[in-house]
């Protein structure tokens, strides 16, 4: 998506005309949905005009492409600006050049790390030249009009305030420097011979307009994924925070010794690469020769790693990679380097089949490493027993005197890379307020079907594709099937509808196997996976009544672990155990909500809660 538009010569005009910042403000609104703050559109006006300096030469042909604040494909990062025209023999170019205000920074021993003044305060950001070739890597993996058409993407960097000295143009960052040229305060007409090299001829804005519309590459799952990164392959290119987060996790596992433990404790809603960031930190380390492993408390995502994983190495070091949250309680002080936890938001106090082995899931994990790297969305806790949270880590870190950090992740990868799903979701769900009223802008595709068939037919339609599709639902059905298999759980009678609960057959593996599309999967066998489409079916549990969100626990299934013990709970204390039950099932329809990278499907059983999710898509 781009938000503005126009030829080198349409460009200029808006910046002679002192109407570029407006005109790119005006257009963002209209195609992101939400507006920005002062200090971006400030931003947009003082480094449009060093670009239209750049870009005033006549050898850089006026009706060549600019594009301004593209967001690439199926992310919710943008690409600051980008000239597009042709070469010799027609070869067709995309200069991509990301812009910085920044005048000064200190030097990072992270790669492609720099320190700089940004949003008030000096912070972590990745370097300029990584970023600018991270995006074009990220284009280039994307979108399928890039390699078809050959169209070359031709990164760089400009920070028109920054005064050349040791620490932007030291050696550290040499080879970022050397995949995306940087250019510095005084070098525009080094910037634009960069260019002249490329762009020789115009395009009208056809090379833009063919990548915006162009064919979108099936998205990687990390699942998919798994052998190839074991190999050492570079599978996903990590970008802004998650490079940032990565780079500190190594540091973190470096730094920690027999007198000081490390923990780093990442925030990140739905999509934003906890998992990607996660098992890319399980491979370097281990590749490092330290002793690391992955835990989480589900068993899903463990079960369907491994299953990719077997055949290709022996089942003892899969074994050794891998590992549940409640596996520490007896384990020695240190024993391991480093222990990666991923939704450690689902942690529990106890251990054990029946809750009672062990003291803390969070204390244990931190005494059995030197270093601990704890994942975690407290937005997705959906179980009474949930207990992983920032303070309950921090709580168990401080008494071992442990050094904690706290960083977050944002970048958005799933639905779409539409941080406005996301945020609508919250909304709607009235999680939390957002602005986000209406999905009119946003490339994700969300539908409210009128029968759970119709939900059925299109959910098996799009798993015909990959295999990437799949139904859930609200945990609002007994579990029948698991004593006579020839009944259904999920019967909507009215409408004739019936299906398993997928608990049975693949257990938690139910996400892959190929059947299982005929099954109803619930949050226990998909939190902290995904798939192209999800369809869920939101029950009796949460229903809305005069616009207002009602979740009601009773609805649940007495087979769901989830609540169990909500009689007492609320009995105990009304107000707040009312209050925490509620969030535990808005939790848990945000979670199921959010599988889906490119669509989400919903059938309702109340009318009008129906109505009201209708309503919501087309405000």
């Amino acid at each position: 998506m781009i938000v503005y538009q126009a030829t080198k010569a349409g460009f200029s005009d808006d910046v002679l005309n002192d109407q570029i910042e407006n005109k790119i403000h005006t257009y963002f609104k209209q195609n992101l949905n939400r507006s920005t703050g002062n200090p971006e559109i400030r931003s947009w006006k003082n480094s449009m005009h060093y670009m239209d300096r750049v870009l005033n030469d006549p050898s850089i042909p006026d009706d060549c492409g600019i594009s301004i604040e593209f967001q690439i494909p199926q992310t919710s990062n943008r690409i600051d600006f980008i000239l597009t025209g042709k070469g010799e023999q027609d070869k067709e170019y995309a200069v991509i050049v990301e812009l910085k205000q920044w005048s000064e920074a200190t030097l990072s021993d992270k790669d492609a790390v720099v320190n700089s003044f940004v949003g008030g305060k000096v912070r972590e950001c990745t370097y300029p030249s990584y970023q600018a070739w991270s995006y074009a890597a990220l284009l280039e993996s994307f979108n399928e009009t890039v390699e078809q058409d050959g169209i070359e993407l031709r990164p760089c960097a400009y920070l028109h305030n920054y005064v050349a000295d040791d620490v932007i143009s030291h050696r550290n960052y040499k080879k970022h420097i050397e995949k995306a040229p940087m250019f510095l305060k005084g070098e525009a007409v080094k910037l634009r011979d960069f260019i002249k090299q490329f762009v020789k001829y115009g395009d009208d804005c056809k090379i833009m307009y063919r990548i915006d519309r162009g064919r979108i590459r099936p998205s990687k799952m990390l699942s998919d994924s798994m052998v190839g990164m074991l190999n050492g392959n570079t599978e996903f290119i990590m970008i802004d925070d998650q490079k940032v987060i990565y780079e500190t996790a190594l540091q973190v596992s470096a730094k920690a010794n027999i007198n000081r433990k490390e923990i780093l404790i990442v925030k990140g809603g739905p999509g934003t690469g906890k998992s990607v960031v996660a098992i890319n930190l399980l491979v370097e380390l281990t590749n490092r020769g330290l002793l690391a492993k992955y835990v989480s408390k589900n068993a899903a995502p463990r079960a369907v790693y491994e299953s990719k994983l077997t055949g290709t190495i022996k089942k003892t070091v899969i074994s050794n990679l891998f590992g549940g949250s409640g596996a520490f309680i007896n384990t020695k002080s240190k024993q391991f380097d480093v222990l990666v936890v991923d939704e450690a938001h689902r942690l529990n106090e106890k251990s054990g089949l029946y809750g009672t082995d062990g003291l803390n899931q969070v204390k244990e994990i931190i005494d059995a490493a030197q270093s601990s790297v704890f994942f975690l969305d407290e937005d997705q806790r959906i179980h009474l027993k949930d207990i992983g949270s920032v303070n309950e880590i921090r709580h168990w870190a401080s008494l071992v005197g442990a050094n904690v950090q706290e960083m977050e992740l944002s970048s958005q990868f799933r639905c779409s890379g539409s941080d406005a799903y996301i945020a609508w979701l919250d909304n709607t769900l009235q999680v939390r307020e957002t602005a986000n009223e209406t999905l009119a802008a946003t490339n994700y595709e969300f539908k409210v079907f009128d029968s759970p068939n119709e939900l059925r037919t299109a959910i098996q339609e799009k798993n015909e594709v990959n295999n990437k599709a799949r139904m859930v639902a609200g945990y609002c059905w007994d579990w029948k099937s698991d004593k006579n298999p020839a009944v259904n759980d999920v019967v909507i009678a009215e409408h004739n509808f019936g299906m398993k609960w997928n608990l049975k057959t693949d257990g938690s593996l139910w996400i892959i196997k190929p059947e299982s599309v005929n099954e109803v999967g619930c949050i226990h066998t998909c939190q902290g996976l995904e798939v192209d489409y999800i369809g869920v079916i939101i029950g009796e549990d949460l229903v809305v009544r005069d616009g207002k969100v009602i979740t009601n626990p009773y609805k649940r299934s007495k087979n769901d672990s989830s609540v169990r013990g909500y009689k007492k709970l609320l009995k105990q204390d009304p107000i707040e155990g009312g209050k925490l039950l509620d969030l535990i099932i808005k939790n848990t329809y945000r979670t199921l909500m959010t599988r889906g990278m490119k669509g989400c499907y919903i059938y309702c059983v109340d009318p009008e809660t129906a109505e009201f999710f209708r309503a919501k898509v087309s405000l």
